[in-house]
């Protein structure tokens, strides 16, 4: 009995034409059947969002080395979502994310469209991973990071993931990684985070910029600490943020008499 290969979808947060959605899809290629399904604008930072009060719109696009190609008027999960809907013939075996243009390392996974797509293939229970490269640049160099992508990818599909979980994978730039590390994304938070300018009739307006402080930068359990010494990180992620060892202490805190 002939065995399918295994279906991978891929989206991103970039959007389609992005240089790493492209380079992510050439290799998995190599590895299975391919769908991409992308937003059709930029979605940086969209984090799990959804689209919940204007109509969704699907649009195919030639195909990339055989991979058929689709975008999605909307948000990273709204792809996800819709793929599953409305352009998969069946379930796919894999979701990959990215490669984003920027790091998803530290607390930066909270705000990233990138992992929302991965977090909402893992509450789907599909083994998903969001790759990212630490270079914001349109014409970042992804070659070094093939033979690490496609081994961790390769991995996936035959081993799987532990149920819950999913993968955050970033990568140092401009430069081949010295290897890969498993470790927890670094506690971090971002200040300064506004630029102040006014108009040319004196309203205030802002725009995000900001600086990210790592509060653990002499930590090797962290991915800070290795993207900097020129390692690749693997950072497991949960999408379930219960707090499970925090239970009974709240109850606790609520039941107490004024």
């Amino acid at each position: 009995m002939e065995q399918k290969r295994p279906l991978i979808l891929i989206t991103n947060d970039d959007g389609l034409g992005a240089r790493g959605l492209e380079h992510l899809t050439r290799i998995a290629v190599t590895l299975g059947d391919v769908v991409v399904v992308a937003p059709a604008t930029p979605q940086s930072g969209k984090s799990s969002a959804i689209t919940v009060n204007t109509p969704l719109y699907i649009e195919e696009h030639p195909a990339i080395d055989g991979a058929q190609v689709f975008t999605v008027s909307g948000t990273p999960v709204d792809c996800v979502k819709l793929a599953m809907y409305a352009v998969l013939d069946r379930r796919p075996d894999l979701i990959l994310s990215g490669i984003n243009h920027g790091s998803n390392a530290a607390v930066n996974n909270i705000y990233s469209g990138t992992m929302g797509a991965t977090m909402e293939g893992c509450i789907l229970g599909i083994p998903s991973i969001g790759y990212s490269l630490l270079s914001h640049s349109p014409n970042a160099d992804f070659d070094p990071l093939t033979p690490f992508v496609k081994d961790i990818t390769a991995k996936v599909i035959r081993e799987g993931l532990p149920e819950g979980i999913c993968l955050n994978v970033n990568f140092p730039k401009e430069c081949t990684p010295l290897g890969m590390k498993v470790v927890r994304a670094a506690k971090s938070r971002w200040t300064e985070e506004y630029a102040t300018y006014a108009t040319p009739h004196g309203t205030p307006f802002y725009w995000l910029t900001g600086k990210l402080h790592n509060e653990q930068p002499d930590d090797p359990a962290t991915d800070e600490y290795w993207l900097k010494r020129q390692y690749g990180t693997i950072v497991p992620i949960r999408p379930d943020q219960t707090a499970v060892d925090e239970i009974g202490n709240i109850e606790n805190l609520m039941s107490r008499e004024e």
